[in-house]
């Protein structure tokens, strides 16, 4: 019996994962979480064999929690489960150590299969988004800018788009402010922006934030 979590913010969407494997015979859902901290925590306690994780979550990101879950334990296995499917985020997730990416639209057939093939040791990646990373790859080019950023910078663009400050980030991220600053200019020149408006239109532009996970300040 293979044991799988999901961790999405939408309760629905957790429910229609949750009842799409009720008549599996061989996966069993043994918890779900809604953020990305619960989702870690969740990990650690009820030690599931595959965690379906959303990449975007309240919190620290999914990206950042499927590296915190792998690095805790390397035998999770993590499928990023995300409706966005361009760059960087399949090769960002596997370099985070998470063995599968497939996107919210997938048929349920292709998900099961996901699950089963990480479960049994391999890695899994939607048809369409290998074929775009290898055509990537082979053409020596980068589909979009973020692909020159590091996991950190990348999760710092996530929780600077989506409106938190940097003594905020420094405190979940375990950092300083002054520290979160420097990645932040960095960022702003790997990107070539100058303001924070210009850094969240990039991140929406990309699928990095969706245009409701804006907080007010």
């Amino acid at each position: 019996m293979i044991r799988v979590i999901f961790v999405d913010d939408h309760a629905m969407v957790r429910a229609g994962y949750r009842a799409s494997l009720a008549t599996v015979a061989d996966i069993e859902v043994v918890g779900e979480a809604g953020t990305g901290e619960d989702g870690v925590k969740l990990a650690r306690e009820v030690k599931p064999q595959v965690v379906l994780m959303d990449l975007h979550l309240p919190g620290i990101s999914g990206l950042e929690a499927a590296a915190r879950i792998h690095q805790h334990d390397p035998d999770c296995r993590v499928i990023a489960l995300t409706g966005h499917n361009e760059s960087p985020f399949p090769r960002k997730f596997i370099e985070a150590g998470a063995a599968g990416y497939v996107t919210k639209d997938c048929p349920v057939e292709e998900l099961l299969q996901a699950i089963r093939t990480v479960a049994a040791g391999g890695r899994f990646i939607s048809q369409h988004i290998a074929q775009a990373m290898a055509l990537d790859a082979m053409n020596g080019t980068k589909s979009s800018p973020f692909e020159l950023l590091t996991k950190r910078e990348i999760e710092i663009v996530v929780a600077l788009a989506q409106g938190e400050d940097m003594p905020t980030i420094g405190k979940r991220l375990h950092v300083t402010a002054k520290t979160i600053a420097s990645h932040k200019y960095n960022v702003f020149k790997k990107l070539e922006v100058d303001s924070d408006v210009a850094l969240t239109h990039l991140a929406i532009q990309h699928g990095l934030v969706e245009p409701s996970r804006k907080k007010p300040r």
